[in-house]
């Protein structure tokens, strides 16, 4: 096995790992396994120019765990999906634009799947301007609560809904829209997730609705201030992407966004979803 070298990107979260090429990847188990400990301790794991293939790709997650095949069809090689505004290159490109607000993946599945475990965006095209990637680490959101504010959240679950985060990005929906975003189940989740490991993270993003017994506008505005205060500079690396860089990253731990670019920007990521097997409780 390769030697890896990591050098940490930010106090909170991110990682740079150098060291290896992209055929070792998808054959080496205990380079597998010394990944999955260098995602567990830093939350995003940043491969800069790796230039990883979408079939080493897949082979290299298949190696971290159960990959999500669902996107069948999307792309040649199953288990990729493309991201891009093309919508040549994907049909669903306007689903899309809720990525661009902070969330967590799988908080609003189609029925009881877990969270994705960790999901992997490889670089083809980038945007010349925008299309950035921003992750925040939703262990250390809960970290930096005060003692009393552990206790006063701990309780408290929130509805999380695919409908709230698509309004965020289509304010005024066609009928057909809505009926669409309200087919997907609603789901309830804590809003502090305890996690197998005993660590804690806090469940936000765009697709958190309101909170459960509580005045519409007070949960909202408790669900918006949490958001602000775990998004902060302090607790964000930004990665401003290169034609070739691999990013992987920790979904149970981690919030992302993408910054904003143009539809006709030519930005392609491919991307891989390694599934879950941890609920949020």
């Amino acid at each position: 096995m390769s030697l890896l070298t990591i050098t940490k990107l930010t106090d909170t979260v991110g990682a740079e790992v150098t060291g290896l090429n992209s055929e070792e990847l998808g054959a080496d188990d205990a380079l597998a396994g010394a990944v999955l400990e260098a995602l567990e301790d830093n939350g995003v794991l940043v491969f800069p120019g790796l230039n990883l293939g979408p079939d080493a790709q897949v082979a290299f997650c298949s190696r971290l765990g159960g990959v999500d095949r669902s996107s069948d069809g999307h792309h040649p090689v199953s288990g990729i999906y493309p991201i891009t505004m093309d919508k040549s290159k994907n049909s669903s490109a306007n689903y899309l634009r809720a990525a661009f607000l902070w969330h967590i993946d799988g908080c609003t599945p189609l029925h009881d799947e877990c969270p994705q475990r960790a999901t992997l965006l490889s670089a083809k095209q980038v945007a010349a301007e925008g299309g950035e990637t921003e992750f925040a680490s939703a262990y250390t959101a809960y970290d930096m609560l005060s003692d009393a504010d552990k206790q006063r959240l701990g309780s408290l679950r929130v509805v999380h809904s695919l409908e709230a985060s698509q309004r965020k990005t289509t304010p005024n929906p066609s009928p057909e829209d809505v009926a669409r975003w309200r087919s997907r189940p609603t789901h309830e989740n804590p809003l502090v997730w305890t996690h197998r490991s005993g660590r804690k993270s806090l469940v936000l993003g765009a697709s958190a609705d309101y909170i459960v017994g509580m005045d519409l506008d007070e949960g909202r505005a408790i669900l918006d201030d949490l958001l602000v205060s775990s998004t902060g500079p302090d607790n964000v690396y930004r990665h401003t992407w290169s034609v070739g860089d691999t990013v992987i990253w920790d979904n149970r731990g981690v919030m992302h966004r993408a910054g904003q670019y143009a539809d006709d920007s030519g930005r392609l990521m491919l991307r891989t979803t390694i599934l879950g097997d941890e609920p949020i409780e």
